[in-house]
């Protein structure tokens, strides 16, 4: 699995005590490694200190109706692209399937800085003309650019407070559709930029849908 900047994906759990016997198995993990939410807190520590932190994720957001919509192959997500995918009002969860499912970027040890993403000025179309409160988009990073870009994507969408993202998304085995319902759970972590999350999709005929967590 990626691991954000690294050649060499996400490095070995910390197991100091891997006997069960004694009673459990230690392991040291990133907040936003593999699958995981960002809180408002997240690049912002006034908002962080403020208790905008994981136990503040809207867990209303994180459950309910969902489309997984495919965007152009060729660009990243743009006000113009934004503007094409004319997703309407009243959608309040929405996963962006890139080029990087193509790609299999989440199946990739090393992280590949070509993957695609939200430019600033397309995080700011999605914030201004649509009801989108969950985002989700399947790579390690919502923003693309210069870390300045990413950084201000992030915040663009973090800053509005009630907008939560989810990073790391597989979406090799789900198609484009507006039928899903979205599950995903964040870890109770107060004080905390973030949180690994369990995130699941179901159909609403009730078949069961893979797990789009890696």
């Amino acid at each position: 699995m990626p691991n954000y900047g690294s050649p060499r994906g996400i490095p070995p759990f910390a197991v100091p005590n891997s006997d069960t016997t004694m009673g459990g198995i230690d392991f040291t993990l990133n907040t936003h490694w593999g699958t995981h939410a960002d809180a408002p807190g997240h690049f912002n520590q006034t908002l962080l200190d403020q208790g905008y932190d994981v136990n503040r994720l809207n867990l209303t957001t994180l459950n309910g109706p969902c489309w997984v919509v495919d965007t152009p192959r060729d660009q990243n997500i743009t006000d113009e692209v934004m503007k094409r995918l004319n997703i309407p009002r009243g959608v309040t969860r929405v996963l962006f399937r890139t080029l990087n499912t193509d790609r299999r970027l989440m199946s990739q040890p090393a992280f590949d800085s070509s993957y695609t993403a939200f430019t600033t000025d397309g995080a700011r179309y999605l914030v201004s003309h649509t009801d989108i409160k969950l985002v989700g988009i399947d790579y390690l990073s919502m923003g693309i650019g210069e870390w300045e870009e990413v950084k201000g994507v992030h915040l663009t969408f973090l800053n509005a407070k009630d907008i939560i993202l989810v990073e790391g998304l597989n979406l090799d085995h789900v198609a484009p559709g507006t039928a899903y319902t979205v599950n995903c759970l964040p870890l109770s972590l107060p004080k905390f930029d973030g949180s690994p999350v369990r995130c699941m999709l179901t159909t609403n005929d009730s078949s069961s849908r893979p797990s789009v967590s890696p």
